[in-house]
């Protein structure tokens, strides 16, 4: 075999190498590609990992608190719902699906409801009688009330505050009181005694035990 001819075959051997080593980083690219959608699928099945709503307080057990107003006589009232209940309140049905509120650790706290109102009321424009009709379903906030607005001419919804706590977050500790008096300074206390000096006798009936004292 001639050097050109050994030449030709090193280049041949050295595309063959070069192909095989793009095959094997497109490979593993395709690999890494299923693996991360592997992985975003798992975490999307793991509530506690990919839903926000899944961490705290379960959802059944919250509290919120809406502010209802009727811009016909101004009259405000607050409105206290767990998720899954309603209330009627004259022409009006509050209904409360979900509250949420930000964990203490992320940015910006915010408090938001899903809630859907429900009125009684001739639909506009004509002269049919009342009948119940949904005016609005979806979530406010708190913090940006602009973000969802229930527009209706008479009756307006707001969030007050979603009742919820997160792992971590302790209960208000309420201290006790002092304690009493200890045994030493009530018996310091002057006695209601006779005070003449005399001894013996019965005691006086005022020579009951201070409160407070111990009993043994």
């Amino acid at each position: 075999m001639t050097w050109r001819h050994c030449l030709q075959v090193g280049s041949v051997l050295a595309l063959l190498s070069a192909c095989n080593g793009a095959e094997t980083a497109e490979e593993a690219g395709r690999k890494a590609a299923a693996r991360a959608t592997e992985k975003a699928k798992t975490s999307s099945d793991n509530p506690a990992v990919a839903v926000q709503a899944g961490i705290g307080t379960p959802m059944a057990e919250r509290t919120a608190i809406l502010g209802l107003l009727n811009k016909r006589n101004g009259d405000t009232r607050d409105v206290e719902l767990k998720p899954g209940q309603d209330i009627r309140i004259g022409k009006v049905v509050i209904r409360l699906r979900a509250c949420e509120k930000t964990a203490p650790w992320e940015t910006y706290p915010d408090q938001g409801a899903f809630v859907q109102l429900i009125v009684n009321e001739r639909p506009p424009g004509t002269n049919q009688n009342e009948r119940w009709r949904q005016i609005f379903s979806g979530w406010l906030f708190k913090e940006n009330p602009a973000a969802n607005v229930i527009q209706h001419p008479i009756y307006d919804v707001w969030v007050k505050e979603c009742r919820m706590s997160f792992p971590g977050e302790e209960e208000e500790v309420i201290e006790a009181p002092p304690p009493g008096p200890s045994g030493d300074a009530a018996a310091k206390k002057p006695s209601n005694a006779d005070q003449s000096g005399e001894t013996g006798g019965e005691p006086a009936a005022n020579d009951a035990e201070e409160p407070g004292t111990p009993t043994v």
